[in-house]
């Protein structure tokens, strides 16, 4: 028998290359590779946190938001259809469903929201009174504030603009002499918001102005035949013009001997754009921006609409021929938008909490036009 017999026919050791070798080369492979890939995702993550847009909580966190309990908001109480203060002590109106969505962008539900209502020359400083009569520092001004370069220069925050209107007249309807134009006021008395460019703009056209700080205090004014006109926001003035809805809880501002008044168009150069005053802090003003932004171009654009057919649209058939206001949000300007980190896998997570609100019927609206600086 040769020598080499056994080797020949015994089973020798297994080959690195036979099946059980593959397997385990292939499974050490994978490991290897997978390894690597969550080293390079982690690379990644760091370099894009470090040098890219900060993310949406990052934003939160700068802006004095994370672990804050309720979120104080300015707003007008005397304002039909804009914001007002209701016998049971809550607020309706379109400013009010806008500060709703905002407050909600920023993590904020209708629960933990306050309204206070602010007068118009304490929202460049964020003062608003509170039940027990204390002045308190708000987080935002929602409340019908014109973006003017002037009030920048004297420092207000502005967000992007989210509406868009115009100057307008009412008279009461019993008086038949014409208001076509601003001069048309020229030698009458009439009344408008302290602080606005409508009361500079009158005093220029040779009218009697009357600064009042209320909107209210006006049209009672005008009720009483103090004044012959008042000026200031159309969407300010429309909620006066047209009945209240029935069955609706009433104001808590009453007014007395209540006329039927007439809304003029008087053809005003230029636009008043709302803004909400953020304060101090960039990442509130982004954030504010971000939601506005999200409504504007985003799937979100159903609560703007919502809240626009419900107030200002439904009141534009009492107002013709006067636009209420322009019944499209305004697009931000390059220099509003805000980019925020949002990594891939995000985007099949639940998306961001709105509070769900219903659509009411659409109500009549004019085609958009084009300023009181209310």
């Amino acid at each position: 028998m040769s020598e080499f017999d056994g080797s020949a026919t015994g089973a020798g050791p297994e080959r690195a290359g036979g099946p059980g070798g593959t397997a385990r080369g292939r499974r050490l492979r994978l490991v290897a590779l997978l390894l690597l890939l969550v080293v390079l995702v982690a690379a990644v993550v760091r370099v894009v946190a470090a040098v890219g847009p900060p993310s949406r909580e990052q934003l939160r966190e700068r802006a004095g938001l994370t672990g804050k309990q309720t979120l104080l908001i300015g707003v007008k109480d005397d304002q039909p259809g804009v914001s007002q203060q209701l016998e049971n002590g809550a607020f309706e109106g379109f400013d009010i469903e806008i500060a709703y969505m905002i407050a909600d962008d920023l993590g904020f539900d209708a629960p933990r929201v306050t309204f206070l209502p602010i007068e118009s020359e304490d929202r460049a400083r964020r003062q608003a009174r509170t039940t027990d009569g204390r002045f308190v520092t708000v987080d935002l001004v929602v409340a019908s504030y014109s973006i003017t370069e002037r009030r920048r220069e004297q420092g207000v925050i502005f967000s992007a603009p989210y509406l868009e209107t115009e100057q307008s007249v009412v008279t009461l309807a019993s008086d038949d002499r014409p208001v076509t134009s601003l001069r048309d006021l020229a030698g009458r008395k009439v009344c408008t918001i302290s602080t606005s460019t409508s009361e500079r703009n009158l005093t220029e056209l040779g009218a009697q102005a009357r600064g009042r700080n209320r909107i209210s205090e006006c049209i009672q004014e005008l009720y009483d035949g103090t004044v012959d006109a008042v000026t200031t926001d159309a969407a300010i003035l429309a909620g006066f013009v047209g009945p209240r809805p029935a069955g609706e809880l009433p104001p808590m501002t009453k007014l007395e001997r209540v006329r039927e008044l007439r809304h003029w168009d008087v053809g005003a150069d230029g636009s008043e754009l709302w803004g909400v005053n953020t304060g101090t802090k960039p990442e509130l003003r982004d954030l504010v921006n971000l939601s506005l932004q999200e409504s504007a171009t985003g799937p979100d654009g159903d609560r703007w609409r919502s809240a626009f057919d419900r107030y200002l649209g439904a009141e534009q058939k009492y107002n013709d021929p006067q636009q209420v206001a322009v019944d499209r949000q305004p697009e931000p300007a390059p220099e509003d938008m805000v980019e925020v980190r949002r990594w891939p896998w995000e985007r099949f997570a639940l998306p961001y909490p709105h509070r769900p609100r219903p659509v009411p019927p659409t109500g009549a609206r004019a085609p958009a036009r084009r300023n009181s600086g209310c």
